[in-house]
């Protein structure tokens, strides 16, 4: 028997709307490419959201057309969130950080129709545009009076592409189920893998989000989100703030340690989210200064794991931190590590013990350890396993490569997220190593196999193996091990170079050690694990 309740879509057009109604005052606020700092509410923003979806069908864009962007955290990029998906295309957010060759690769497999870019990145466009598709147009975010020379052919104004357009829409009904946008990971080896969210998922995990983390997303609240918005859609803010009234401010392109000091003080941020990386630069600049930023008291740190001195520096100071942890193919949150009531009186050694663990599981998250055989492992803190998990807001494949989908599910469609972990009675999840070589410097994966293969293509290398190395600023940095061929003396600028040309500049390692021989295993394999126990320190 069925319930006899309505059944409407669950659309992220409605979240807008919704906002706009409820909390008509909630802000905006962001710094601009053009050098100003720029103010709106939501009610404002869902007029522009409607003069850009009229500008969108005004350009032909049809529902499941993947459109792009390459840009900083702005209202423009948040407009273009809510616009793009809200007629039924494919808001595809690109990573800036990424080498040519994988912008390339995800341009081209994504078929993207349109292009939206901050100025900032025009001149990238402008060197690869010969490698994209032909019929690709460029959008420009910004107005005329700020429009840069390019060699763009044909590129629009973003401003330009709303003016004269209505400010209100009908939005289009569809199923809940259809693409809303796209992500690419470089989280495995081999090219760049999408994850394609619909709108029941966005939904969902912003439902999760508000219900997780309340006494950050609620009305009034000021939150800047430093995880960028082409990064796991700034895990989820850009729908979680509208949808519970809190105000977003966005710091486009300055993330350095000062200039996040004078924001999150101008505007009084409550919250702040982002990798470790960027915490530690804020952290000196606090210390420096001797205070913290006059209303700042809640951090969530994602990305990778955080250094227990930093999370015992925010809390020390009386800055709440949440540790949180999540892939791209999960939306991206799994966990969070808020502490419960009766963990609050725990002396401070424990409860840092604790916030030093991803924390318990989201709703709607289902996580299990299991053996090399596929066994379930006891959630008793101390039997470690793969992790693996499900949920409606975690992928069923990636998009259009089956060949990558396939080894990631085991037989009962659960998803393998390549982490070692241990699970705890009270559901604290503790991530012990990882089952890939991966190497997560800065928030971001580096590929050890892509690096090695590269290497390998070098006349005077006879084997190499790439591993994580701790860092201080960074999290993990890739440390390159390379055996010479027998009379050969590669050059490390050689092979450093030779990497540069294919790779983004983060991703090259900072150092190479040339060693006779690779420790093997027994099955004659790279003991990457004997390597790391050799350079656990870091480095040379």
């Amino acid at each position: 028997m069925k319930g006899q309740m309505m059944h409407r879509p669950l659309k992220i057009a409605d979240i807008i709307t919704f906002a706009a109604a409820n909390y008509p005052n909630g802000e905006l606020v962001s710094v601009r490419t053009e050098g100003d700092i720029h103010r709106t509410t939501y009610r404002e923003t869902a007029h522009r959201v409607a003069q850009l979806a009229h500008g969108l069908n005004k350009l032909g864009v049809n529902p499941g057309d993947r459109i792009a962007t390459l840009a900083w955290n702005g209202y423009r990029h948040f407009e273009l969130y809510y616009a793009i998906s809200g007629i039924g295309a494919v808001c595809h957010t690109i990573n800036p950080r990424l080498s040519a060759e994988q912008m390339i690769y995800i341009v081209n497999h994504a078929k993207d129709r349109i292009l939206f870019c901050d100025t900032t990145f025009v001149p990238i466009i402008e060197k690869l545009r010969a490698h994209f598709p032909e019929d690709l147009r460029v959008v420009i975010m910004t107005d005329r009076a700020h429009m840069p020379e390019t060699s763009l052919e044909g590129a629009l104004c973003y401003e330009e592409l709303l003016d004269g357009q209505p400010q209100e829409i009908d939005w289009p009904d569809f199923d809940e189920n259809q693409a809303a946008g796209l992500c690419y990971t470089s989280g495995t080896t081999g090219n760049p893998k999408g994850t394609l969210f619909s709108h029941r998922s966005t939904l969902l995990h912003a439902f999760t989000l508000c219900i997780t983390i309340p006494k950050v997303l609620q009305e009034g609240t000021r939150i800047l989100p430093v995880v960028p918005l082409f990064h796991v859609n700034a895990w989820g803010l850009p729908y979680a703030a509208p949808l519970s009234g809190a105000s977003l401010i966005f710091p486009g392109g300055a993330l350095d340690g000062k200039s996040l000091f004078d924001l999150l003080d101008t505007e009084k941020v409550f919250s702040a989210w982002g990798v470790p990386t960027v915490w530690l630069g804020l952290m000196n600049e606090i210390n420096q200064r001797g205070r913290l930023p006059d209303g700042f008291g809640d951090v969530v740190i994602g990305g990778s794991a955080a250094p227990r001195t930093l999370i015992e520096a925010f809390e020390t100071k009386g800055v709440n931190v949440c540790h949180a942890w999540g892939m791209t193919e999960m939306s991206p949150l799994g966990t969070q590590c808020n502490l419960p009531p009766d963990m609050a009186d725990l002396p401070q050694e424990q409860r840092i013990d604790r916030k030093q663990s991803q924390g318990r599981g989201v709703f709607g998250v289902e996580m299990k350890i299991v053996d090399d055989a596929g066994n379930r492992m006891p959630h008793d803190g101390v039997s470690q396993g793969h992790l693996y998990v499900r949920g409606n807001t975690i992928t069923s494949g990636y998009f259009e490569d089956p060949e990558a989908s396939t080894p990631v599910f085991d037989r009962d469609g659960w998803f393998c997220t390549g982490d070692i972990a241990v699970i705890d009675p009270q559901g604290f999840l503790k991530i012990t190593d990882r089952s890939k070589d991966l190497i997560k410097s800065g928030g971001e994966w580096i590929s050890s196999l892509d690096l090695e293969n590269i290497v390998m293509s070098h006349p005077d290398v006879a084997n190499c193996a790439v591993i994580a190395v701790p860092d201080p600023k960074w999290d993990e940095r890739p440390l390159l091990v390379v055996v010479p061929r027998e009379d050969a003396q590669p050059q490390e600028d050689d092979l450093l170079a030779l990497l540069a040309d294919r790779l983004a500049k983060w991703q090259v390692p900072d150092e190479i050690v040339f060693v006779e021989q690779l420790p093997l295993t027994a099955t004659g394999k790279v003991s990457k694990l004997t390597l790391r126990k050799q350079h656990a320190e870091g480095g040379l």
